[in-house]
């Protein structure tokens, strides 16, 4: 019997593996120039800090966790809780009022697989903490357009706001009022949700229930003065930022920890799955798990949907070619060129070499799959002459190259002529 990964796990295979180094070397990037440091955080933490942080009521916590219950762990289902747990935990705020944290890794939910949405999925997670001004809120949402752009990648951002503790009571018991008229035409899990999570009805994916609530109280027409102002001042930033956004009343999050801003970035291009990030203000969070009652505000990109609109872009250029691959005919080619490539790896030369003495078609084949830009033909006739063949493959041009001196001196020769190649 063949033995497969687990539905829902998926193999990251090495011809995606350039999409996924792009994704993550232009996110740091772009983290580090506006103040974020790096968190690496457990994958397993204790079900309660989950239970207390996402909301005891949420799809994740009820159906998607993946937990030990005789242990009272979990597997992390989202970023936010770990890193504020380890803020808590080290005292981050005693070192710096303001922490700009950003972590990259894997999370797990048990939920139905689709593209873009696996049981292990990974994310880029960015969380300032320790800020309440809206200036800030911009600035975020800036930076993760920023990421999209660099990445080549286009998608719409759309926001809203979800109160505070002070106005939100009011607008749910609006919302409940209002869904209640139209209980027996939801679907069973609006109808769950309207009395513990009514919220959620408003981000049902059924078109029915997306239809029922088309007239439903906007919670925009429930905010207090100061969660007013908070979100006007938002807006305002990203209109000075150039930012690009539209209000959408109805976006809530499956996380109860959100409190005024809240946002996605959405794209046509994963059919129903549109959102390829999301985030949002949680102030309050960061106390009600013991810490100090200080704000915060964060976002996470999902990195399978990035890959896949990355490998949906026909101008992406794959970036795990080679430089070089070395040719060599005959054992005595095949030991001067083993020595010869690992001088040219020093001088950070990509460099492929086959020990097992195939033919030089089937090599010239090889040079071709690993998309090396050139390829050098060592045979024993080479070795005598103190030489090499410096093929071009992509105008096919050969040259002939000196390997007088040592190795080291060789592959200085060769590095400084590719180098020097036009692109």
């Amino acid at each position: 019997m063949k033995t497969q990964a687990i539905q829902g796990f998926k193999d990251i295979l090495p011809d995606e593996m350039h999409r996924w180094l792009r994704i993550e070397n232009v996110s740091r990037d772009i983290f580090q120039r506006f103040g974020f440091r790096e968190i690496r955080l457990p994958i397993m933490e204790e079900t309660s800090l989950f239970a207390r942080s996402i909301g005891q009521d949420t799809d994740i916590v009820e159906k998607e966790m993946y937990t030990f219950a005789d242990k009272g762990a979990t597997l992390r289902p989202e970023a936010t809780a770990s890193l504020l747990r380890a803020f808590i935990e080290h005292a981050l705020h005693l070192k710096q009022p303001v922490q700009r944290l950003f972590t990259i890794g894997p999370m797990f939910r048990h939920e139905r697989p689709q593209k873009g949405r696996l049981r292990q999925f990974h994310q880029l997670d960015a969380e300032v903490i320790g800020a309440k001004e809206p200036d800030v809120d911009s600035e975020l949402m800036a930076m993760g357009a920023m990421i999209l752009t660099e990445l080549g990648l286009a998608a719409s951002l759309e926001i809203n706001s979800l109160g505070c503790p002070r106005c939100r009571p009011s607008f749910r018991e609006q919302l409940i009022d209002y869904l209640r008229q139209y209980s027996k035409d939801l679907c069973p899990d609006c109808r769950r949700r309207t009395d513990t999570n009514p919220l959620r009805v408003l981000d049902c994916k059924k078109s029915n229930c997306r239809e029922l609530v088309d007239d439903a109280p906007s919670i925009l027409a429930s905010l207090c003065a100061a969660c007013e102002d908070h979100f006007n001042a938002v807006c305002a930033g990203l209109e000075r930022l150039g930012v690009s956004y539209t209000l959408n009343r109805f976006m809530v999050r499956g996380l109860d920890y959100y409190t005024r801003t809240t946002f996605e970035f959405l794209t046509d291009n994963l059919g129903a799955q549109a959102a390829i990030g999301a985030g949002g203000r949680y102030d309050g969070l960061i106390e009600q798990l013991g810490g100090p009652a200080l704000p915060g505000i964060g976002f996470a990109l999902g990195m399978e949907r990035l890959a896949l609109l990355m490998e949906q872009n026909e101008e992406e250029k794959a970036a795990d070619s080679m430089d070089l691959y070395i040719a060599a005919l005959g054992e005595r080619a095949i030991r001067e060129g083993q020595v010869l490539a690992h001088h040219l790896r020093s001088l950070g030369v990509r460099t492929g070499i086959d020990y097992g003495g195939r033919s030089l078609k089937a090599q010239m084949k090889q040079a071709g799959r690993v998309r090396a830009r050139f390829a050098l033909i060592i045979g024993d006739d080479e070795l005598d002459r103190k030489a090499a063949q410096l093929r071009d493959m992509t105008g096919k041009d050969q040259q002939e190259v000196s390997l007088a001196g040592d190795a080291p001196q060789a592959a200085r020769t060769i590095h400084t002529i590719i180098s020097s190649a036009p692109a």
